[in-house]
């Protein structure tokens, strides 16, 4: 997929804390760039819809007043070094990388391909190792912090085992790179979701077709409500400051102690 450059702001970048979101463009990627675009960041975000992407960089600078760079990717076969390399360039540099895009292909082990696997590992192992050795350049002597996207089913299991074992994966990644990175000034942890109630996806969509199976869903939840995706974004947020400098190489759940998930989706 080309890319479609849509560079605005002030220009002013370097008095900026500069992020880059892969996957910024909806759901928890847009909501974790809000975040930060409403404290004063300036943000690259890429996504697979241009039109998705065009409207999350517009309200971002109308709303907030962020200087934001965004081009059209598809992380699983896309050129996300250029990308990582343009983004430097238009902000000024990198302090921080979230790691959102993410997925599955296809469904249990009788109904998906070596294909869907090997995309399904492309999306959230093969995207975030390319990224981040991309990043690791323009971090500086001052390092910079790395929040990558998991989910709960990398940690309590549930088909399909493709996107399971993904995001199992990612929590190691995050735990070795840690070790790895540490001597650069590289914070990276693993920021776990649950099943998240986002305005228009899977369970909101339950929620209005079928209450009475959205109500038992429900009770996977201690407190029969599922986290919302604003809650997952302030975790970001605030694993990616200052404040969380004594936080490497975690997995950070924030799912609201929800037991192992019925089915793929968040």
């Amino acid at each position: 997929m080309a890319p479609v450059h849509l560079q605005g702001g002030d220009g002013h970048a370097g008095m900026r804390r500069a992020v880059i979101v892969t996957g910024g463009s909806r759901g928890l990627g847009f909501a974790i760039a809000k975040r930060l675009a409403q404290q004063g960041d300036a943000l690259a975000l890429c996504g697979r819809d241009v039109e998705k992407l065009r409207s999350a960089t517009d309200e971002l600078r109308g709303e907030c007043g962020a200087e934001v760079y965004g081009e059209t990717l598809d992380v699983a076969d896309g050129d996300i070094e250029g990308f990582i390399e343009r983004s430097a360039d238009a902000l000024g540099g990198v302090h921080g990388l979230v790691l959102c895009a993410g997925g599955a292909s296809g469904g249990g082990l009788t109904a998906s391909t070596p294909q869907d696997w090997r995309r399904t590992y492309e999306l959230n192992v093969g995207h975030p190792s390319r990224a981040l050795r991309s990043c690791l350049p323009y971090f500086g002597v001052s390092g910079g912090a790395v929040v990558l996207v998991s989910s709960i089913s990398g940690w309590k299991p549930a088909p399909p085992a493709q996107y399971a074992a993904a995001k199992a994966a990612q929590l190691s990644l995050a735990a070795t790179w840690a070790r790895e990175l540490g001597q650069y000034s590289v914070r990276i942890n693993a920021l776990s979701p649950g099943s998240m109630l986002v305005p228009g996806g899977t369970w909101d969509r339950l929620r209005v077709a079928a209450p009475e199976a959205y109500a038992g869903f429900q009770q996977e939840f201690p407190a029969r409500e599922l986290v919302e995706v604003d809650e997952v974004a302030a975790t970001a947020r605030f694993l990616l400051s200052e404040e969380a400098r004594g936080i490497n190489g975690a997995n950070i759940p924030a799912d609201r102690a929800q037991n192992a998930p019925t089915a793929f989706g968040y």
